[in-house]
């Protein structure tokens, strides 16, 4: 990494932990809470002409109602390949063809699918939390660097630690909470 100057570092590091939480949303979004969702089936890849490509490019992905996703594929010979990929995902949603629609009905979540699904959470959070913890060591370090070539002060380097730290709690705090408000809904089926 090359020297930065403070206000740099400090963007870049507010940058990388607001990128951290993002990618644990899109974790977070990815387990299946019994509700019918276009973005529990965002991951599955699907064999098109031979290639491995996004359901999402071959078909669109509508909800019927609150339990149930219905596919159109965009060209009708994709059906079979859907539905194999689908069954495939480990997800454990059964897809079921009428023509040239697939519907998936969500299967309702039992309680101990639940638990389990809480300690996937849990375990995502912290691995976010991991994620804030190592930028915030980075850029530590990153300004202890500054400081060591005399481009920063040592009073300097306190605030900016302080400020890292703050911003740190922060986002350690955010992801807190939508770890707490995910095991909510998931408990709440």
């Amino acid at each position: 990494m090359s020297l930065m100057s403070q206000d740099e570092l400090m963007k870049d590091a507010d940058r990388r932990m607001n990128k951290a939480i993002d990618a644990l949303k899109a974790d977070l979004a990815k387990l299946r809470t019994g509700r019918a969702h276009p973005s529990l089936l965002e991951h599955i890849m699907i064999s098109y002409y031979g290639n491995p490509t996004p359901l999402s490019q071959v078909a669109s992905i509508t909800v019927l109602d609150a339990r149930t996703l219905s596919i159109a594929p965009w060209e009708k010979n994709l059906t079979a390949a859907i539905e194999k990929g689908i069954l495939q995902s480990g997800l454990g949603l059964n897809p079921t063809s009428a023509g040239d629609v697939i519907r998936i009905p969500m299967p309702p979540l039992t309680e101990e699918r639940r638990r389990d699904m809480t300690k996937i959470v849990r375990h995502e959070g912290e691995n976010g939390r991991i994620a804030v913890r190592n930028i915030r060591r980075d850029s530590n370090t990153h300004l202890k660097e500054l400081e060591k070539k005399k481009l920063m002060a040592e009073d300097d380097l306190r605030k900016s630690e302080d400020k890292i730290q703050k911003m740190t709690d922060q986002h350690i705090h955010t992801i807190d909470q939508m770890v707490t408000d995910k095991e909510k809904e998931l408990m709440s089926m």
